[in-house]
């Protein structure tokens, strides 16, 4: 069974791009949501991480801070 995978970007985020091409590179569906214009997931994600900072991954119920391809995989394995 395939976990949820949501994405927290932002259109000038060069690791967000770089995040999304991954996943679409290897075949993962996402959910992706644009904190700069959506209000309600830019409070959530604040809510989850205490920060700004983008791109936000959850992966089931982990969640990645930054384009990690190393947490991002071992959370798609767990």
């Amino acid at each position: 069974m395939s976990k949820k995978v949501t994405i927290f970007t932002t259109p000038t985020c060069h690791f967000c791009h770089e995040a999304k091409d991954y996943f679409k590179k290897n075949n993962i569906t996402f959910d992706e949501h644009d904190v700069s214009t959506d209000a309600k997931s830019r409070d959530e994600m604040i809510k989850e991480t205490g920060s700004m900072a983008v791109p936000v991954i959850k992966i089931g119920d982990k969640t990645i801070i930054g384009f990690d391809k190393g947490a991002i995989e071992k959370a798609l394995e767990e």
